[in-house]
């Protein structure tokens, strides 16, 4: 039986208080989230013509900061020039993100990225080999942002039924880390979900759940990175 996680918890992916073990060979991180429903405008003519309101469409960004046992990112990739002509960087590096969404040595991806978050389930998947991962790594960090969330007036307070989890290479869901929208996160344009990390020759999978205003992942990047 999965665990729910709560803020700050931290469990031993390889099995649960059960003894249930799990196969770490491929493990799936999963994120969801929906976006609050608007209340219909009351009264006879909004019962008329409020039912055809088209609902904002949201685009959240799962990101993943591979880190080394000095909480850094060591390799930030390459910049290329994109068809358009644009410069883009970060590609080929250690994070895995909408624009460089397979890791250089094939063992971390995103599937893809979900522009709506439309549909239950998950809306954006990363994958990862994680009995493959160079000893290198010593931390997985997952963040998710609204793109463009300061433009567009678009923050965790509108978002609801958010979660991230981890599933297994049988399909077997290890954990899962809810949380919903309140005024706490108004303004909030992006959320540090949770990390996977060694210790002790093990992986372990904590719940953070801390809220930023930026909406852009390179601001915590600048965190992390060798000056």
């Amino acid at each position: 039986m999965a665990i729910n996680l709560v803020k700050g918890q931290t469990i031993d992916l390889r099995k649960n208080d059960q003894g249930e073990e799990f196969d770490l060979s491929t493990v799936t991180i999963g994120l969801g989230w929906d976006v609050k429903q608007k209340k219909a405008e009351g009264g006879f003519f909004g019962k008329i013509f409020g039912g055809g309101q088209k609902e904002e469409e949201y685009d959240l960004d799962a990101v993943a900061f591979l880190l080394d046992n000095n909480g850094k990112v060591a390799n930030l990739g390459r910049t290329v020039q994109t068809r358009d002509g644009r410069s883009q960087g970060l590609y080929e590096g250690d994070v895995v993100f909408f624009n460089s969404q397979k890791h250089p040595s094939g063992h971390i991806w995103l599937t893809g990225d979900n522009r709506t978050g439309a549909g239950d389930g998950d809306d954006e998947q990363i994958i990862i080999k994680l009995n493959q991962m160079d000893q290198r790594y010593d931390k997985i960090l997952f963040m998710v942002t609204i793109y463009q969330g300061r433009a567009n007036n678009q923050h965790f307070g509108m978002i609801e039924n958010a979660f991230i989890r981890a599933v297994d290479a049988r399909g077997k869901e290890i954990a899962k880390f809810s949380l919903s929208g309140d005024s706490t996160y108004n303004g909030m344009c992006s959320m540090t979900f949770a990390e996977i990390y060694r210790k002790d020759g093990a992986w372990k999978f904590r719940a953070i759940g801390n809220p930023h205003q930026s909406d852009s992942f390179v601001d915590e990047l600048k965190k992390m990175v060798y000056s």
